[in-house]
């Protein structure tokens, strides 16, 4: 039985097999509709989640397999004080596989350790986010081709943004990825990711505005400048603008560069912007289901001929 706790639980070549078989799943999705009938998947959100909840679902649903769980911690007997150890054995009795959003960090962890069902984690905290991230990787390959050799740009929050942290580490493992790290000083990524980028040998730049390099970038990860997190509102205001992606700056673009956003969307990208075909993101929310679905099929160990 196996888990997935971060997006490093699968080696370069199980997440190619994992990848190939979303992409099957995209352009057959018939041959996989009772594929987990009689499965159940309970989803644990002990936090508010739309996107990744639906997700969940919408992918065992299109599986033929059933649904079960609570959505917030309120509704489950966690409001009663009930430890995620015994939540989690309690519903290994009532299905197959689980899926936990938690907001303390190593949740997941900790409940794969108690679980007799695979757990995946959906999100603990500021930690990991493995499903976002086999996400990005899914919606990369698909549209670009290839996962090596190429010029991602991280723009926004990569201080406290756990899905550019996850994407960097798993980009790591393919050659020749360079990164270009876009942020105010205030939300520079931190100096652990930076030791791994050293680590792995890779290329990297730290900038504070986009204009300046999207002309070389085939990716842009965009994500939020969070006004939470500066420590006065004149900061925030100075350098909001220069972290929000317009037309204008698509003109300074690539004509192939592919702009990638986890959402929500607040205001760092402009709604004119998503008319562009270089916008994929709404696009990446769908190999989401996708790849849900292949992870929830290998993880159950099922096989579709």
């Amino acid at each position: 039985m196996r888990h997935l706790i971060s997006p490093l639980d699968f080696s370069v070549e199980e997440l190619n097999k994992l990848l190939n078989l979303a992409n099957d799943i995209e352009k057959n999705p018939e041959k996989y509709s009772e594929a987990c009938k009689g499965k159940k998947l309970a989803t644990l959100f002990y936090e508010p989640s739309t996107r990744t909840r639906l997700s969940f679902e919408s992918a065992m649903l299109n599986l033929g397999g059933n649904v079960l769980g609570f959505s917030e911690a309120t509704s489950s007997s966690a409001a009663k004080g009930e430890s995620v150890a015994d939540t989690i054995r309690i519903v290994s009795c009532y299905a197959d596989i689980a899926a936990m959003r938690h907001p303390k960090e190593g949740a997941a962890l900790v409940a794969a350790k108690n679980s007799l069902i695979p757990v995946i984690n959906a999100g603990d905290g500021g930690h990991q986010h493995p499903t976002q991230t086999l996400t990005d990787l899914l919606t990369i390959r698909s549209l670009k081709g290839r996962l090596d050799h190429i010029t991602i740009g991280l723009c926004g929050d990569l201080k406290f943004g756990r899905t550019v942290h996850s994407l960097i580490n798993a980009l790591l493992r393919y050659e020749n990825v360079k990164f270009v790290l876009i942020s105010p000083t205030e939300l520079k990524v931190p100096k652990y990711i930076i030791e791994n980028i050293k680590a792995a040998g890779a290329e990297y730049e730290e900038v504070n505005r986009l204009e300046d390099v999207i002309g070389m970038l085939d990716l842009l990860y965009m994500t939020r400048v969070q006004r939470e997190r500066f420590f006065n509102e004149e900061d925030y205001i100075r350098l909001k603008d220069s972290f929000i992606l317009d037309k204008k700056k698509m003109k300074m673009a690539k004509e192939d560069m592919l702009v990638l956003h986890p959402l929500p969307r607040v205001n760092e990208i402009s709604v004119e912007v998503d008319k562009d075909p270089r916008a994929v993101y709404f696009k990446q929310a769908q190999y989401g289901v996708y790849v849900r679905m292949a992870l929830i099929l290998t993880l159950l160990e099922v096989e579709v001929c």
